[in-house]
């Protein structure tokens, strides 16, 4: 009798996380669009599970160890930089958004008041900092060895007519250092949870060409499950794209 209750047990708790998915996301504005399929998905059985992380590592080192199913945070070029520099094989499952990269401060209104030796703040990893760069070449501020180069750093700046001073830090803490520096270059997911908005405060902004689409990621041993591909159509709902023009009004655009 007991192995009987015990089987019973073993099945009832199987089937309570049989439609468990788990998703990895930074606050603003993945986890606000996850959770706003969430009810969708529940329709389907599937219990969308979303933890939020503030950084751009441990998202992809969880998945690719599998504690967490699938993440929702970064780009293409990103998750390539990362799988080449970890070894990881973690895949693009579908596109949802752009976020895009925008210069900010506090002290200025226009890139022309940069005054000359003016600190700079660009994200430190290779993907998003080499974005900023670019942005800043197509800007006129400064020149590249190589504009199409994505993996461009400080050191492939050809032309710096106002001296510009680079300052690299991690994404996520740059938006607490903008009052200290002249200029920062911050992704759209921390200025907005900066209180920043993109489409007035920033400087400039990338513009509806750039190749950044924010993916959904996960394993290739599981990015066609069944919930996976739920979580893809109920991404891709209209739905969802009159919940991130209204709530976001332009300063997120839906990819797909």
């Amino acid at each position: 009798m007991k192995k009987l209750f015990a089987a019973v047990a073993a099945v009832a708790a199987f089937s309570a996380h049989a439609g468990d998915l788990t998703v990895a996301a930074t606050p603003v504005p993945h986890a606000e669009i996850l959770e706003f399929v969430k009810p969708e998905l529940a329709k389907q059985g599937v219990n969308l599970k979303v933890k939020v992380f503030t950084d751009y590592i441990q998202p992809n080192v969880q998945v690719a160890e599998k504690r967490l199913d699938a993440n929702f945070f970064q780009h293409q070029p990103y998750l390539d930089e990362f799988n080449k520099a970890k070894g990881t094989n973690l895949v693009n499952v579908a596109s949802v958004h752009l976020e895009p990269l925008g210069a900010y401060s506090s002290k200025y209104k226009t890139l022309d008041e940069l005054p000359e030796g003016a600190t700079v703040i660009i994200p430190n990893d290779a993907t998003n900092g080499g974005r900023a760069l670019l942005l800043l070449d197509k800007a006129g501020l400064i020149k590249l060895k190589d504009s199409n180069n994505i993996l461009s750093t400080p050191k492939d700046v050809v032309e710096n007519k106002k001296g510009l001073k680079f300052r690299e830090l991690e994404a996520a803490t740059i938006p607490r250092v903008l009052t200290q520096v002249d200029m920062a270059l911050i992704n759209t997911n921390y200025a907005l949870e900066a209180k920043l908005n993109p489409e007035k405060d920033a400087l400039v902004i990338e513009g509806s060409d750039s190749p950044y689409v924010n993916i959904l990621v996960a394993r290739p041993d599981d990015k066609d499950s069944d919930d996976m591909k739920k979580l893809v159509a109920a991404l891709h709902k209209p739905e969802v794209k009159a919940f991130i023009n209204e709530k976001y009004k332009g300063a997120i655009v839906p990819a797909f």
